[in-house]
């Protein structure tokens, strides 16, 4: 959520921080602003703000002719007050402008203190409340960072903060408390931003931000203290990724880019099984084979599409390794108190290692007593990651789509690898399996490539359902999770009322729904579990439900004018949800297209939650 890039230079910086937005409007795009200080001789702070997107703002930017050489931006996922003018960020104290990503949780007090010391509110915002009480530190500070370090001494819950003042011309501040914040390092300027993306066109060498820190950029130079204020050192690397792999291409919305992505995001993060013939718990990181072996259980925690795939990891890790296997949403995990195992292994699933409930539920596995944690991520110096002794990049790529997609995929594919080295550390995989297993999982790409070929079929019934105002996903065992991630896909771009059930509670509650108005889809691959769900479906037809089934090849389902049916690839056994998803995601994208609604962009939603 929310987006912020900074910059301070000798050179018009404008440009770079709007082109950083539109790098960044992916994490927050209700409003957006931006703050400068022109080079004339006494610098004057110049803010243009607009409710709605960056083109907007852009383009009121370029009718201001704004300028300068040190600056910051954000774009704006709204929290406290609602999406306007007003409460778009930079928020202004006299010399001084801030952006914020996070909430300050204690804002109302320090706000309440503020206005007795003569400050005014013009906002709505806790963002307004940093500007002030940074104002207020800065009349006792030596300089800007230090009036800063004082000032989120204060400060409660989770935030990111970039400041400029007019009194310092040539310096931008930056404070980290749990959203990320990184530091760009350039040849005579120095950047900040959210994400690396928003860099590219500028640097590739980075500096992440731990938990605490604080820093001064200037021109020539930066410096970083700690959470007590004192100097410290973060390494410098260089980020691997292109400015191209962020762009658009040849497709329509990065949504479908990043689902034609998928067979080749796969076969990054099975790349460390080229030509290989066992599995490694190594694979996991140093130490991963002994803390697999000790495991006695499994804690998943997860948010949003991340849990949909550890529900499924849980068929594959009981099944295959044979561990009790535990999954919970992370919001809910962090506020109960559990019958906990610590010897077993906590594992956590996020695609940008940022999300804030995932963060607190491995805070509070860790105070129940669990020595070993897993980390699940796409990001490799995210704060899950770091906070993990353990983890799996899944190499996805940047993914700027805000309904998740090839991260998913990934993701399904990192934890069936996890079943098969818990299973070989627990001396529970066989030779004969284990070469199984592992030719299904080279095979995957081209099996993922095949299921895409099918995009027009999905495209002509997408068209179909963009005319309906619900719809109704079954899947039987582990299936259900990714019917529960096609419903969950639909509603989240096209608006569509979506609900997921397992087939077999049709008759408990959920087929009061079904008419000639509610399509019905059904994941029906040619598994233990066909028999039953046609069964299910022949529920469905004799209310005169219309049914859209995606089978396999040898699924034998007959068409008929109610019931359509698709047919993707022959049945790929343990490794077909990591199949049968992508057509469901197809089906959202093309019914969100035909509907006409903001594919990439979905109202109220934002790519990484990184707030409660």
């Amino acid at each position: 959520m929310c987006g912020i890039v900074g910059a301070a230079a000798k050179r018009d910086i404008v440009p770079v921080l709007i082109e950083g937005l539109r790098r960044l409007e992916y994490r927050g795009y209700d409003s957006a602003g931006v703050a400068v200080l022109n080079g004339a001789a006494k610098p004057e702070l110049r803010r243009v703000r607009s409710a709605g997107r960056v083109a907007e703002l852009a383009f009121q930017v370029g009718e201001q002719k704004l300028s300068g050489a040190t600056g910051i931006a954000h774009t704006r996922w709204a929290t406290h007050g609602a999406p306007t003018e007003l409460n778009a960020h930079p928020h202004i104290s006299g010399a001084l402008a801030v952006v914020h990503n996070g909430i300050v949780e204690n804002h109302e007090a320090v706000r309440a203190r503020l206005k007795q010391a003569g400050y005014e509110f013009a906002s709505d915002t806790d963002t307004e409340a940093i500007a002030h009480l940074v104002a207020e530190h800065r009349k006792r500070s030596p300089d800007l960072l230090a009036a800063l370090v004082r000032a989120t001494a204060e400060l409660e819950g989770a935030f990111a903060i970039a400041l400029v003042s007019s009194d310092d011309p040539d310096t931008l501040v930056v404070a980290r408390k749990g959203p990320p914040l990184l530091i760009g390092l350039g040849e005579g300027e120095n950047f900040a931003a959210s994400d690396v993306s928003a860099l590219l066109p500028v640097t590739r060498r980075v500096i992440y931000l731990e938990n605490g820190d604080c820093a001064e950029l200037r021109p020539d130079g930066v410096r970083i203290v700690g959470a007590g204020g004192a100097p410290a050192e973060r390494k410098v690397h260089v980020s691997e990724l292109s400015p191209q792999a962020v762009e658009l291409g040849p497709y329509r919305h990065y949504m479908q880019k990043e689902i034609f992505e998928q067979p080749g995001a796969v076969a990054n993060t099975l790349e460390l099984l080229a030509g290989a013939n066992v599995v490694s718990p190594q694979l996991f990181g140093v130490g991963a084979d002994e803390a697999f072996a000790r495991a006695t259980s499994l804690q998943i925690a997860a948010c949003g599409t991340s849990y949909h795939a550890g529900l499924v990891a849980r068929y594959w890790i009981e099944a295959i390794a044979k561990l009790p296997c535990n999954v919970e949403i992370a919001s809910e995990y962090r506020y109960r108190v559990p019958a906990a195992d610590p010897a077993g292994l906590v594992v956590t699933i996020s695609q940008s290692g940022e999300t804030a409930d995932t963060l607190a539920a491995l805070e509070h596995a860790r105070a129940l007593g669990y020595a070993s944690a897993l980390a699940v991520c796409n990001v490799p110096e995210s704060s899950l990651v770091r906070a993990s002794n353990l983890r799996f990049m899944t190499r996805a790529g940047p993914e700027i789509g805000v309904a998740s997609t090839k991260a998913f995929t990934t993701q399904l594919a990192a934890l069936f690898l996890l079943a098969l080295a818990l299973a070989k550390a627990k001396g529970r995989l066989g030779e004969a399996d284990e070469r199984g297993y592992l030719q299904s999982l080279r095979h995957l790409p081209a099996a993922l490539g095949r299921v895409l070929e099918a995009e027009e079929r999905v495209a002509a019934w997408g068209r179909l359902f963009a005319q309906k105002h619900h719809a109704l996903f079954l899947g039987r065992g582990i299936h259900y999770p990714i019917a529960m991630e096609g419903a969950l896909k639909l509603k989240e771009i096209s608006y569509i009322h979506a609900e997921a059930y397992a087939a077999g509670e049709l008759k408990h509650g959920p087929l009061a729904l079904v008419d000639r108005d509610m399509p019905v889809v059904a994941v029906a691959p040619s598994d233990a579990l066909l028999e039953k769900l046609k069964s299910n479906l022949q529920e469905v037809r004799a209310r005169g439900g219309e049914l859209y089934v995606f089978a396999d090849q040898e699924t034998g389902i007959e068409e008929s004018d109610a019931v359509h049916v698709l047919r993707l690839t022959d049945h790929a056994g343990a490794l077909s949800p990591i199949l049968h998803v992508v057509p469901l995601q197809l089906l959202a994208y093309h019914a969100a297209l035909a509907r006409g609604t903001d594919v990439d962009k979905p109202r109220n939603l934002a790519k990484s939650v990184t707030v409660e």
